[in-house]
């Protein structure tokens, strides 16, 4: 199956399906290996561990692209990748869906913020005119070469203008030819729910450990009718405390004798990355 079928038909099941984020290829296997049925690209994570920068708009198209390449590359689940602002206006998104969608993407998630963007969850954010917002949904839609490619069209406008008009903004998306509604950073479960209600296309909820949104569990979310739910960096964050836990020992004790238990044995390691399906046979 297509990985772009594969993920309308997760879209469509309205599950709360869990998709955990990777920001490189090795954090996407780990996620296929665990049984997890899809994987986001998270900008955010790529600003972190690729450029060792926060997540305000620092990100090129082209770094994206590679990123969702090595993973298409080196798992089969649908990748649902995050396009930022769609690096410009409408013109600039009818390329970025071009070259997305030819480096594997199954779905692209494409937000109303003024560039150069930032994270969901930061403050100062602001958002563009209703209308050019629309212009890019459409533009998305339009350019897409395979109509299941999931456009996912984001709206932070939560934070800036309040719920109803993030609401409001959210069914005009819909209107425009969106697959899938995200409503950034509600800060309750009350909110939660109203998105889901109000809404009647399928929408993501996003989990940030430490952010705005509450984290109701999965199978609440999945009575709500959410059909994705995001832990964008999840896994950036548990690698990023094991890093300084470990060097911070190895710093201290001069080995790695007493936090030898948080680290993943070399043979697991050549498992993960598969490295018998490398090796050349002998004779």
């Amino acid at each position: 199956m297509r990985t772009t079928h594969a993920l309308q038909e997760i879209v469509a099941r309205r599950s709360a399906v869990q998709v955990p984020g990777a920001a490189n290829a090795l954090f996407a296997r780990v996620i296929e290996d665990l049984g997890f049925e899809a994987v986001y690209v998270t900008g955010a994570g790529i600003a972190n561990m690729h450029l060792g920068a926060p997540d305000i708009g620092l990100t090129t198209l082209t770094e994206i692209a590679d990123t969702v390449a090595a993973m298409a590359d080196a798992v089969a689940l649908p990748l649902i990748v995050d396009a930022d602002t769609g690096f410009g206006n409408a013109i600039n998104v009818v390329r970025t869906v071009r070259v997305l969608e030819r480096s594997g993407a199954a779905g692209l998630q494409i937000e109303d913020q003024v560039f150069p963007k930032k994270c969901g969850h930061f403050a100062g954010k602001d958002v563009i005119p209703l209308a050019e917002m629309v212009q890019k949904v459409k533009a998305a839609v339009d350019t897409r070469r395979d109509q299941d490619l999931q456009i996912i069209a984001r709206t932070d406008a939560r934070a800036v203008e309040g719920l109803d008009r993030a609401i409001e903004r959210a069914h005009a998306f819909v209107e425009a030819g969106a697959d899938v509604v995200f409503v950034e950073a509600p800060t309750s479960t009350a909110e939660l729910a109203r998105i889901a209600r109000e809404i009647k296309a399928p929408h993501v909820a996003n989990i940030v450990f430490g952010g705005k949104t509450p984290d109701p569990g999965r199978a609440e979310l999945a009575k709500m009718g959410f059909s994705l739910v995001l832990y964008a960096n999840a896994a950036l964050q548990a690698a990023l405390k094991a890093a300084i836990d470990v060097l911070g020992a190895l710093k201290r004790d001069g080995s790695l004798e007493g936090v030898a238990e948080q680290l993943m044995s070399f043979e697991e390691r050549q498992r993960l990355v598969k490295k018998s399906s490398w090796d050349l046979p002998r004779g």
